[in-house]
Order: structure tokens, then C-alpha cells, then sequence
């Protein structure tokens, strides 16, 4: 984390405005100044004054969400499916505390997003006035940065600024906290802010590239491990090309999907909990792991010390705190993604050292523990096999599909079985694990990328918690297709118990779920609902064909679990399976 004397700013120049402007309305131009297009927002006491001026700024479309963790969400899967910064608004108190997960989600997952809530007036703060909660002080551990803005003609300066942190370097959300008076306030002054300075080396020292080189050369089963930095990093054609140049197998993260396509030659999959045999076989057999935008986290690693026990490692990442943090590395590569893995060039333009032995016993691998879709259907039939489901549905969809999930076994599955082009492809809550994330980050996704078709899978527990954006979807006939996989339990905390706590189902039961083709209908949703394996291709065809937003609500077998799964502080190698 940036720490706040980095962010200290001298008022270096005062420039007069013959027109008096409001905090609101300088707010307001600052943002549109930025090229922000799209708020996502709900109006409220403290911020009200803003709602005022902001239907003269007709250029910022303003989507009222149902709640303010919806508004949230909506402005990440928004900055995920752009590459753009997201724009939430919320009011005080109760307002600015439904933000908070959402905050911790973008945190988390590096996503650029900034919040602005409306606080109460500045004579009222720390009295415990109405709606007045320390909204700066509760975020301070999940922001890149924050601002309490105490003068309406820092505004312009202050929201550039904000815009630009929560962009550079690891992207991360920026809030923002304005004081009614502030947003009331007159004047004719405008402070100018000296330009915020770089933070970030743009790439590694020539030596480190050197020692990672050689590192490369003599490795003898060398193999890419992938995570969600090198698209925030724009690193993804330059991560391909390595892999093309220097034929060596790669593994991804939950957020690495993507990076490289789901069916490239060189690619065995997610590593992890729920990750494939064949990828993290060859984790722990390689000896050489490169680290490329991953952070090694526990739902990767497994137990740590036995993480690719053999291995030595090169890490790269555009946060230098991650080097060394949680594995010693041999080469840290800090810096651009984009330019260091454009600059390794380790056999010099040469041919490559045969590594095929290695190779072939990991493609070997991937051949060998391929998912038989066919057979495992026939074992669920009459019902219907989720994972067919989905990987028939990924590859019936567009190219160009995005998949936004909620947080659950239906994450995993998605994880597991559908094809990925391009990271963008996948919009999930990784590091927060955020139930109730794949509803709104749907509907803001495809509001950012209105040309491509947008799928959400949500399970019956993770829909529940922002199912009040099914208004939001029919108030503005956002076209999203919605697929609801119901197992009438929490299904993955269910799993847990099963395997873990001895089949003590404790509060897992959600047998009285609502019919929720009905319930979305009841928001003017079009829904129906797949009962059988026979009626899965009609489904995933009206799904796909249906103009407007649409549901489709499928019945699943409540004991059906994901697999394999790596027990809670075990090696990867000790996957459990069916």
C-alpha cells in the first residue's frame, strides 16, 4: 500500500473562475473531465446535493442499482470487462457501509475503481450526527487511497489524482468522502495539484533479466505459473509470445483464467483447491516455477512449504511487496509485466533446449484426466450434470462471451469447464470470495461491453443476496442472460461438511428456496426452468437466443460436488476425488 506521504500535496497555484461553482458541480465536471461515462449509484441525504447537478451532465449516465453493495459491484464488473476505472455513488452511513464489501472486493482483486459517498456537514463530523460514520477510518485497510475533501476548489485536482492512483501501478479502489457544505459550497478557485509522481520502476534491473535467463536455460521442467496480474499489467500478447517462444507448459490462478486460451497447447490449467490433476502434478514436479502477476495464495499453494518443493523460482509483479512475501525467490523481477516478459529473451533468439520428456508427461497428463462429460451424465441422468452444463454452454456461446459468477461450487465448476479466449472472459470475486457478486457485476459488465453477450452463473444461496438487481436488469432492459444453478443447499459449505465435519449439514438446508423463475418473473425477468438432461440443449438455446434479460433457473443434484478438492492444509499432490 501507497503510504499517505506519498499523496501530500502543496496548493502550488491558486487559479481564479469568474463563475462561482458548487463542490457538486466542480465533483461533477472533474469526473467527466476524466472520460468517466457510466456512475453506478443511489442517492441519499448526505450526498443529495450532488443528485441535484447531476442531471445537468447528461454525458455521465447514472444507473441506479437497489443497493449500494449492487452499486458497488456493478462498478468492478464494469472495470473488469473495460480495463477502465469504475464509479460508484453512495450516501452516507448506511450507504457508505453497504459499500464496504464491495470496496474489499476491488481491493483484493486489484480492481480500479473509485467511491464517492456524501457525508455529513464538516460542523457535524465526530458529533455521531445522523447517518454520520467514519467512513475513511472503517476502509482505511482495504483502499489504495482515500480523500476527505475539505474545500471545493481541491476537487479537480483531487479527483484527477484519485482517477490516476487507482489506475497505476497495482490497481486498486480510491474513495473519495465529501462533507454536505463541501458539495454546497461556492467559489472561484480552482487549487492546482502538482502532478502526481511515478511510484513504480517500469521494469527489472538488466542483471535480474540476465540471472532469470540463465535460470530458464538450465531448467529441465520448467513450467509458467499464471495469475490475474498479467492482464491488469496488459501483459497478455507478451506472455503468449514468451510461451511461443520458449515452448513451456503453463498453469493459471482463478483470476489467471484466460490468459492463456483455455485450449492452448501449452496450457494444463488452474492450479489450487478445485485446480486439474495435470496442473498441479506438474507444479510440484517442476524445477523451475515462473511467476508471472500471481501472489501465491493459499487457495493456489496448498500447503506452502510443500508448493512446488523442487523448484527454484522467478517471480514478477508490478508490487515489489509480493517478491519474497510468502516464497523465497531466487530472481524477483518489480516493474511492468508487459516489459519485463517482453524483454527475456533466454535463449537469444536461438532454438529452445529440448525439454520435450517434460512435456510430454504433462500434455500427457492433461489427455489423461480430460473430463468424460458424456459419462458422467449418464450417471446423473434423469437430472442434469452441472459441468456439462456449463462447458456446453461455453462452447455454444460467442466467442466473445463474458462469464460473471457468484461465489460457490457453481465458481468452481465455471473455473473448471468453461473456455476462456482472453482474461476479460472472466469475472469472478477471487481474493473476497464474495457471495452475491455475479448478479451486479453482470449487469455492469454489460453496460461497459454492450457488443458482447454477458453470462452470469449464480448459485441459489449467492442469488439471494443481490437478487434486487433483477430491477435493475428490467428498469433499463439490460440483456444479460442469467444461468441459476439450484442445489437447494449452500453447496459448497455443504461439501465441507460432508468431507470435513463428519455429514453435520449445520444451516446448509435451503430446501424452501423460492421457485425463482417466478421470482423473476415477478421483476418482469423472461425465466424458465430446466428440470431434466433432456431439456438442457432447448434451455441453453432459448438462453442464448433471448434479446432481453432472462433467466434460466436449473434444478442440480444437492449431493453432486466439485472434484478433485485439496484438503485445508495439505500438499497439492494430495488431491481428493470422487
Amino acid at each position: 500500500m501507497t503510504t499517505a506521504t506519498q499523496f501530500d500535496r502543496q496548493q502550488t497555484e491558486i487559479l481564479a473562475d469568474r463563475e462561482p461553482k458548487s463542490g457538486s458541480k466542480l465533483l461533477l465536471e472533474s469526473i467527466a473531465a476524466q472520460g468517466v461515462d457510466l456512475i453506478f449509484g443511489y442517492p441519499g441525504g448526505a450526498i443529495m446535493p450532488v443528485y441535484d447537478e447531476l442531471p445537468n451532465y447528461p454525458q455521465l449516465r447514472h444507473i441506479l442499482c437497489r443497493h449500494e453493495q449492487g452499486c458497488g459491484m456493478a462498478a468492478i464488473g464494469y472495470a473488469r470487462a473495460t480495463g477502465k476505472v469504475g464509479t460508484a455513488f453512495a450516501t452516507s452511513g448506511p450507504g457508505a457501509t453497504n459499500l464496504v464489501t464491495a470496496i474489499a472486493d476491488a481491493y483484493l482483486d486489484s480492481v480500479p475503481v473509485v467511491f464517492v459517498t456524501g457525508q455529513v456537514p464538516t460542523n457535524l463530523m465526530g458529533t455521531d450526527a445522523f447517518q454520520e460514520v467514519d467512513i475513511i477510518g472503517i476502509t482505511m485497510p482495504i483502499v489504495k487511497h482515500s480523500y476527505i475533501v475539505r474545500d471545493p476548489a481541491d476537487l479537480p485536482g483531487m479527483i484527477a489524482e484519485a482517477y490516476f492512483i487507482a489506475a497505476e501501478g497495482r490497481p486498486g479502489p480510491v474513495l473519495i468522502d465529501i462533507p454536505k457544505d463541501v458539495q454546497n459550497a461556492l467559489t472561484t478557485q480552482r487549487h492546482k495539484w502538482r502532478p502526481y509522481p511515478k511510484q513504480k520502476p517500469e521494469m527489472g534491473q538488466s542483471a535480474e533479466l540476465e540471472k532469470a535467463e540463465a535460470l530458464m536455460r538450465d531448467a529441465k521442467k520448467p513450467l509458467f505459473y499464471i495469475g490475474g496480474g498479467v492482464a491488469q499489467g496488459d501483459g497478455v500478447a507478451e506472455l503468449r509470445e514468451l510461451v511461443e517462444r520458449t515452448q513451456i507448459p503453463g498453469v493459471s490462478t482463478l483470476k489467471g483464467l484466460g490468459a492463456l486460451p483455455s485450449d492452448h497447447p501449452n496450457y494444463l490449467g488452474m492450479l489450487g483447491m478445485h485446480g486439474l490433476k495435470a496442473a498441479n502434478f506438474a507444479v510440484q514436479e517442476c524445477d523451475l516455477l515462473i511467476v508471472v502477476g500471481a501472489r501465491f495464495d493459499d487457495r493456489a499453494t496448498g500447503k506452502l512449504d510443500t508448493f512446488a518443493p523442487d523448484a527454484k523460482v522467478i517471480h514478477m509483479d508490478i508490487d515489489v511487496a509480493e517478491i519474497n512475501k510468502l516464497r523465497r525467490v531466487n530472481v524477483g523481477l518489480d516493474g511492468s509485466l508487459k516489459k519485463n516478459l517482453a524483454a527475456l529473451d533466454p535463449f537469444d533468439g536461438g532454438a529452445a533446449p529440448n525439454i520435450s520428456e517434460w512435456t510430454e508427461l504433462c500434455y500427457g497428463r492433461r489427455t489423461e484426466h480430460e473430463w468424460d462429460y458424456a459419462g458422467a451424465q449418464a450417471k446423473a441422468s434423469p437430472g442434469v450434470y452441472a459441468p456439462k452444463l456449463l462447458h456446453d454452454l461455453s462452447r455454444r456461446a460467442d466467442d466473445s462471451a463474458i462469464f460473471t459468477c457468484d461465489v460457490g461450487q457453481h465458481q468452481m465448476w465455471v473455473a473448471q469447464h468453461c473456455y476462456f479466449d482472453e482474461p476479460k472472459d472472466h469475472i469472478t470475486s477471487g481474493g473476497l470470495g464474495t457471495m452475491g457478486f455475479g448478479l451486479p457485476a453482470g449487469l455492469g459488465a454489460k453496460l461497459g461491453a454492450p457488443e458482447r453477450t454477458v453470462i452470469t452463473v449464480s448459485g441459489d444461496g449467492s442469488i439471494m443476496m443481490n437478487i434486487q438487481e433483477l430491477a435493475t436488469l428490467n428498469r433499463y432492459g439490460i440483456p444479460l442472460k442469467i444461468v441459476l444453478l439450484d442445489n437447494s443447499v449452500l453447496g459448497m459449505v455443504r461439501q465441507w461438511q460432508e468431507v470435513f465435519f463428519d455429514k453435520n449439514y449445520s444451516e446448509t438446508n435451503l430446501d424452501d428456496n423460492p421457485d425463482f423463475a417466478l421470482v423473476a418473473k415477478a421483476f418482469q425477468i423472461d425465466a424458465f426452468t430446466v428440470n431434466t438432461a433432456d431439456e438442457m440443449d432447448a434451455g441453453i438455446d432459448r438462453l442464448l437466443k433471448t434479446d432481453g434479460p432472462v433467466l434460466m433457473h436449473v434444478k442440480i443434484d444437492p449431493n453432486e460436488n466439485v472434484w478433485p478438492l485439496v484438503p485445508p492444509g495439505r500438499s497439492n499432490a494430495d488431491m481428493m476425488e470422487r
